[in-house]
């Protein structure tokens, strides 16, 4: 599902433009609100294991967590109607401890990350149902504990966040919709810790889907 994700957020932009060519709608908006659950695909990077002191076998991978956001739509031109809001995702994973003959092979790792900032959108299509692409700055914090340890500086230092991506959303009723998004946050290197290095610049992706009232 996350190999096809690129190729998601390509099939939006193509699909913006096919509905950009069909004739004058409703307008979109004028606000939304968005709540979505979602799955993290936290990466399995040595560097990032390394920040921590954990192996990268040790990470736990894909996760569940929430998105919330809101958007007004101010300002339409020709096709596209701009829109500004702002989004809080966070989500988590575990990944369970191993032990083999006796000895452990494999550590317990708790994940999470949450970010949270404002967004300029792009939507092209009516208020029956559009797509759109989007995207923010904001700051995020991304914790992996070990199990049994405590949160360090690291899991709790605020770091630069870019988060860009697309959706859709389709009414099926007049206030309530079926919405879909694709979004990749990439986020800033760390402050190195101890005796322990800094988290490298990360790419994470979150696929998520849910529900849109307006």
């Amino acid at each position: 599902m996350f190999r096809s994700a690129p190729g998601a957020v390509l099939f939006i932009v193509l699909h913006s433009s096919s509905v950009s060519a069909q004739p004058a709608s409703p307008r979109i908006g004028p606000f939304v609100v968005d709540v979505r659950g979602t799955f993290p695909h936290f990466p399995d990077d040595p560097l990032l294991a390394q920040s921590r002191g954990v192996a990268a076998t040790d990470l736990p991978g894909i996760g569940i967590g929430i998105a919330v956001g809101a958007h007004v739509y101010l300002l339409k031109w020709r096709a596209m109607t701009f829109g500004i809001g702002g989004e809080l995702m966070t989500g988590r994973a575990h990944s369970s401890p191993a032990v083999a003959a006796g000895q452990t092979v494999k550590q317990g790792v708790m994940e999470r990350f949450t970010s949270i900032a404002p967004q300029l959108s792009f939507n092209f299509g009516s208020s029956t149902g559009w797509s759109y692409l989007s995207a923010g700055i904001g700051g995020s914090k991304w914790s992996i504990v070990p199990d049994g340890f405590l949160p360090t500086f690291a899991d709790e230092e605020r770091l630069k966040t870019i988060n860009y991506g697309g959706g859709a959303r389709w009414f099926a009723r007049k206030h309530l919709a079926f919405t879909f998004d694709v979004r990749f946050y990439a986020i800033n290197p760390g402050a190195p810790q101890f005796s322990l290095p800094g988290s490298p610049r990360t790419r994470l992706l979150v696929v998520g889907a849910g529900v849109s009232v307006r």
